[in-house]
């Protein structure tokens, strides 16, 4: 074994040790340590290609160099979105900040490496109207639609991510017996961080329809699992179904526009904004860690106040 291919081994088991701590002592979610490997796999293959052979030696012009790389694509890899790049940035910070806190390195090359600005993004959000022709597209007649319907009404009543919907079990649910009023729910959210959000009556009974007429049937197909929303062989409902079960009911609803889970999430947080919730109590109910993050969705209904005063007063435009 060659010195350089050496320390490419203790390069890469240094990246190792960080990703480790991301997911056991930072509890990052699982899809964000997957792509912190693919990102930080790829700066990997960079600094080999730059000769750089030892933690210690990198500086921060390799890493700039990098940012900047991932961007234009000029390493070989594929250009990246402002997003991903951003991410990309964030998880080689993060690297070099553990290093640097580990002792591998003596100094911290990326400290003043920031990721590119990415502008102010408002969400994509769709009016009542369109939810409602959604949640009303799921075909009833068979226990996979009843198992639609409730998803879709799941989904837009809580907020949740596709994820926290498909990884929810059984008894993470609690209705009312009698199925005439509000439930309430147990999400899991990134980093395995804990939430109860309140279930809509609507929701409710279309959970409670499903769990009662159709989760048996599908279940019987499987070998039993714990799992809320099935597939038809009885096992747990993916994420790639959960999008087909959204894009089918949006087609039979004659939406054309690009309407994923996503798109449900923005809704519920923008339409509980419009109706005169708190931003802070949005941001409890969709989990996310700080108020910034929930404060891009009052941009939301602040342009469509600016598009309504424009459109009534006689005298906002001249």
């Amino acid at each position: 074994m060659t010195v350089a291919e050496h320390d490419a081994g203790e390069i890469a088991r240094a990246v190792h040790e960080y990703l480790q701590h991301t997911a056991v002592e930072r509890g990052l979610a699982l899809n964000t340590v997957a792509a912190y490997r693919r990102d930080l796999t790829r700066y990997g293959r960079f600094l080999a290609e730059r000769n750089i052979s030892s933690v210690r030696d990198i500086t921060r012009r390799d890493v700039s160099a990098f940012a900047q790389a991932v961007v234009d694509g000029s390493d070989g890899g594929s250009p990246l979105s402002a997003r991903s790049a951003a991410r990309t940035v964030v998880a080689v910070r993060g690297l070099h900040r553990f290093w640097a806190l580990e002792g591998l390195s003596e100094t911290d090359p990326a400290t003043e490496v920031h990721p590119p600005s990415l502008g102010q993004r408002l969400p994509k959000a769709i009016s009542v109207a369109e939810v409602t022709a959604i949640l009303e597209a799921a075909d009833m007649d068979s226990p996979a639609g009843a198992r639609d319907s409730a998803l879709l009404e799941f989904l837009y009543s809580t907020g949740a991510r596709i994820s926290e919907a498909v990884g929810l079990d059984v008894d993470d649910i609690a209705l009312d017996p009698a199925l005439e009023g509000p439930g309430v729910v147990r999400l899991f959210g990134k980093g395995s961080k804990e939430r109860l959000v309140p279930l809509g009556s609507f929701a409710a009974r279309a959970i409670g329809t499903y769990l009662v007429r159709s989760r048996p049937s599908l279940s019987a197909k499987g070998k039993g699992t714990p799992a809320l929303f099935l597939n038809q062989r009885g096992g747990r409902l993916s994420r790639q179904s959960a999008w087909s079960v959204l894009k089918a009911a949006t087609e039979r609803a004659g939406i054309t526009k690009d309407v994923s889970p996503h798109t449900m999430r923005h809704s519920f947080a923008t339409h509980l904004l419009e109706g005169g919730a708190d931003v802070r109590v949005v941001q409890e109910l969709l989990g996310h860690a700080s108020v910034t993050t929930t404060q891009v969705y009052t941009l939301v209904t602040a342009e469509t106040l600016r598009e309504i005063y424009a459109a009534a007063h006689p005298r906002a435009l001249g």
